[in-house]
């Protein structure tokens, strides 16, 4: 009876063990992920999963996904698709704790075709990264 006990404990904690390295995600998954939540599901829950806890109270504070678009991403698109447009990660990717990933938006804003950029910073925590700022738009001023 132990032995049967034991086997089953084995088996359990190898299933779960699989199940987190499924969820490990890069940060161009997470980038998109973030993304993908709020333009395309509009689902600001499931936008938090990529974020760490400051951002998730600014996500839940706006509530639904039109006002983080237009509050916090200073960018109201619909119709959007996206990519990777630039990640700072070099080859030994598993040794850096610190990335930023531009992600290029591509959709309709105010009824005609728009593309931007946004940028996010991501922390490596464990195994896991996870969003820690929006960074702020670039803005080239003349004069």
């Amino acid at each position: 009876m132990l032995r049967i006990i034991l086997i089953a404990l084995l088996l359990l904690s190898g299933c779960r063990q699989q199940d987190d390295s499924a969820t490990n995600l890069t940060p161009e998954q997470v980038s998109l992920g973030f993304f993908r939540a709020i333009y395309v599901d509009r689902d600001v829950e499931k936008a938090t999963q990529f974020v760490d806890a400051p951002l998730k109270e600014v996500l839940r504070h706006y509530y639904i996904a039109a006002s983080v678009q237009r509050h916090m991403l200073n960018l109201s698109m619909t119709d959007v698709e996206m990519e990777i447009d630039e990640i700072d990660i070099d080859f030994f990717r598993k040794f850096t704790k610190d990335v930023t990933v531009i992600v290029k938006l591509k959709g309709i804003k105010a009824g005609e075709p728009w593309i931007d950029d946004r940028t996010l910073r991501l922390h490596k925590r464990g195994n896991e990264w996870i969003i820690v700022e929006v960074m702020k738009e670039k803005r080239i001023v003349n004069g």
